[in-house]
């Protein structure tokens, strides 16, 4: 077991949580929904919107793949710890995955804050939502 994947369950970032497999399959609708959002701002220009609702559809993608597991997130970062430790090191999720949910949270965090985005980040970033969907889709049999 990592020891941030151990980290965040001592400070209880990352929990047991009893219902959670029963929330798989809105975490996947929720991801849906925000990447079809995600398209739209696009195709409206409106590139900060994209790059959140991009980012949003691949937390709600990782969401979903953690309550398989019977977890529950309380951090953006723990969420990212637990993928890493469930699925990425037991070879059931890219690596190259986990870096774009990474890149994803810098970036929407920087959209968000601080006014940074760009047209080719948006659009990077709903490239990778939808391979992670794909991919979230593919573990969860949905």
């Amino acid at each position: 077991m990592s020891e941030e994947f151990q980290e965040c369950l001592k400070k209880r970032k990352i929990t047991k949580f009893e219902r959670a497999k029963k929330l798989v399959k809105k975490e996947i609708g929720s991801s849906e929904s925000d990447l079809c959002s995600a398209k739209e701002s696009f195709e409206k220009e409106n590139y900060k919107w994209a790059i959140i609702q991009s980012y949003y559809s691949m937390f709600h993608s990782a969401r979903g793949l953690i309550y398989l597991r019977g977890y529950r997130e309380r951090s953006h970062w723990c969420l990212i710890m637990a993928i890493r430790h469930l699925f990425v090191s037991r070879g059931h999720l890219s690596y190259k995955l986990v870096e774009a949910l990474q890149l994803g949270k810098t970036l929407r965090e920087n959209a968000d804050y601080y006014g940074d985005f760009s047209k080719d980040a948006a659009a990077q970033m709903i490239e990778n939502a939808e391979e992670f969907l794909k991919t979230a889709k593919e573990i969860t049999a949905l």
